[in-house]
């Protein structure tokens, strides 16, 4: 399939984490560009070299959005340490790590992950730790010209985790107050912990605060035209409030990725 061209005001980057499965992690960039996508983000590039990763994504000639940066102990099913006190120096060997990835892949934004909320913790506390780190992170990132994000994200798929609403998403980037610090505004995760999204994009686009969006089909996270949210019309919203940034596709296909695209299609048109 040849590369489409992006509509004017929407630009469409495919999740490599969760899209193209059906093919190992660096060819899904081919995979991604044959399919007209001109960005990628994924979750976590680290098992291949940062030089690996670059030379796939020049090949395929597409642009790498967004990753995350190391969620702590993947095996012990961490997601993320921003809010963890007393795990400063795995943080920030982390952050390290991500922005040598972002440098080697010309990645202007790092999603941060803020972890799952300790039992009996005191969320004063967490939340302390939480601006802090992020604090230190915006300021570590500012120089390598990346953007940190910091995305809510729902209690169904990640019980426990610590941040789930917009409003306290963006009570955190006005707190800790750093041009570099943004909201990465998942409309999946959005739909099911507070719904109302057509309100949430024009409460918040219009602030400048929100650097990312993602999409998915809800309940099930497959394609966006499956479900119960209308991205047609959420797409026309986005339209009309010119939003500019990218639009991730953060879903599982419900059979192969390229044969779920036509919703894609539509979206360009």
């Amino acid at each position: 399939m040849l590369p489409v061209t992006e509509n004017a005001m929407l630009k469409f980057a495919a999740n490599l984490s969760m899209m193209y499965t059906e093919h190992a992690f660096l060819d899904r960039y081919a995979a991604a560009a044959a399919d007209g996508y001109a960005g990628v983000e994924c979750m976590f590039p680290y098992e291949a070299p940062a030089a690996f990763v670059r030379e796939r994504m020049d090949a395929a000639g597409v642009s790498q959005v967004l990753f995350n940066a190391p969620p702590g102990v993947a095996s012990r099913g961490e997601r993320g340490l921003a809010a963890l006190p007393g795990r400063q120096d795995e943080f920030r060997a982390g952050i390290e790590q991500a922005l040598s990835y972002a440098t080697a892949l010309a990645c202007s934004q790092v999603h941060v992950m803020a972890g799952l909320a300790p039992e009996g913790a005191e969320r004063a506390a967490l939340l302390d730790c939480y601006r802090e780190n992020l604090d230190w992170a915006a300021r570590q990132a500012r120089s390598a010209g990346v953007t940190v994000l910091i995305e809510p994200i729902n209690t169904r798929d990640i019980p426990g985790y610590f941040l789930n609403r917009q409003d306290e998403a963006h009570q955190v980037v006005q707190a800790v107050n750093a041009p570099n610090l943004k909201v990465q505004m998942d409309l999946y995760h959005c739909q099911i912990v507070e719904g109302d999204v057509t309100a949430k994009l024009r409460q918040y686009l219009p602030t400048g605060r929100v650097g990312h969006v993602q999409i998915a089909g809800v309940p099930l996270r497959q394609e966006p035209d499956r479900g119960e949210l209308d991205y047609g019309w959420i797409f026309s919203v986005l339209r009309e409030l010119e939003y500019s940034g990218w639009i991730g596709c953060e879903y599982r296909p419900a059979a192969g990725t390229s044969a779920g695209l036509r919703w894609l299609a539509a979206a360009r048109a």
